[in-house]
């Protein structure tokens, strides 16, 4: 059992954060699936307390300092990162990968071996999840995927952290996610069953989510009370639906394929006719950036179901208790003297 925690009783407001964010600590996020249900669970606490209360970890990560390698263009990403680090006290660096992939000019266990002497956490935006697994394998620090082609871990805190707000928990939800089986979808499937969700995926043929993602995702909810459920079928997946997300339809990579997908991906947009499918009370939701009118459209993303906003906030607070875990850090309520 992940022990209890009261985050506002004067004894912990300036103490090392507790298990299990002890077990957290120099620890590295490839993929959701590398915590714990108790662990998944404390993050998300953690983040909800963060955004409540931002003033007492103002100097929580005082002095240290983040490196950021982006081989992908990012907005969100990439200035929740930095907000995130600096308004804990820290510092962040950025390196822009994107006219030079990582382990072209030196080896990632060379680059690893350097890092690990001069920052705390390195983040990484990448195509290949190998790089993200490599650079993890060698350096000493935890080291965060800010994206890969397989998985998008840190939206998926994000995304999860704005449904509690907006349902209370998690668990027993219906939460369904319409269009291309990528790397957002690998990870909000990872965390649906992490929190006892039930999570539908409507896709097209050849376009579901990887095999072995969704019995990864299986197991887990198997242990946690939810499950997992694929159909072809966008009415069918999201009937009933408590959230309803999508994403764009052709990922960053894959650019070559937009004329081939579009028809393909047409009856899965999800408009106001599909959202009325739903539950009254369903939220919409989108990482973001969106293509206004192919995978949503404005009247829904713009609409009073949508939250895609709050969740593009979130990013920042959930990201604030990642770090704040996997770098051990210390609420304080006085400012730094």
């Amino acid at each position: 059992m992940a022990k209890t925690y009261n985050w506002n009783s004067p004894e912990t407001a300036a103490s090392t954060l507790p298990s299990p964010v002890e077990s957290l600590a120099g620890r590295d996020l490839c993929s959701i699936a590398d915590f714990s249900t108790d662990e998944i669970a404390a993050v998300m606490k953690l983040a909800h307390e963060v955004k409540a209360d931002p003033g007492k970890y103002r100097w929580a990560l005082d002095a240290k300092q983040m490196v950021m390698f982006f081989e992908k263009a990012s907005l969100r990403t990439r200035l929740t990162f930095e907000t995130a680090i600096n308004t804990l006290g820290g510092n962040a660096i950025f390196v822009d990968q994107t006219q030079s992939p990582l382990g072209e000019r030196e080896s990632l266990a060379d680059m690893a071996r350097n890092l690990e002497r001069w920052v705390s956490v390195i983040v990484l935006r990448t195509y290949a999840r190998e790089t993200i697994t490599e650079m993890a394998q060698y350096a000493t620090c935890p080291v965060i995927n800010a994206l890969s082609d397989l998985e998008h871990p840190c939206q998926a805190l994000a995304d999860f952290m704005t449904i509690e707000e907006r349902f209370g928990t998690a668990k027993g939800l219906k939460f369904t996610y319409v269009g291309d089986g990528n790397n957002v979808c690998h990870s909000l499937m990872l965390m649906a069953a992490q929190l006892g969700a039930h999570c539908t995926v409507g896709s097209p043929k050849n376009y579901a989510p990887k095999a072995d993602i969704v019995a990864q995702a299986r197991a887990i909810a198997n242990e946690t009370g939810g499950s997992i459920n694929l159909v072809s079928d966008p009415v069918v997946a999201v009937t009933g639906a408590d959230a309803i997300y999508t994403d764009v339809c052709t990922s960053m990579g894959f650019e070559h394929e937009v004329t081939k997908r579009a028809p393909i991906f047409k009856p899965y947009q999800v408009n106001e006719q599909l959202m009325a499918h739903a539950a009254p009370h369903a939220v919409f939701m989108h990482c973001l950036p969106a293509h206004r009118n192919a995978e949503v459209t404005d009247a829904v993303l713009d609409g009073p179901q949508s939250v895609v906003f709050d969740q593009a906030e979130n990013r920042m607070h959930a990201q604030k208790a990642l770090l704040l875990m996997l770098l051990g850090g210390t609420a304080r309520e006085t400012a730094r003297q």
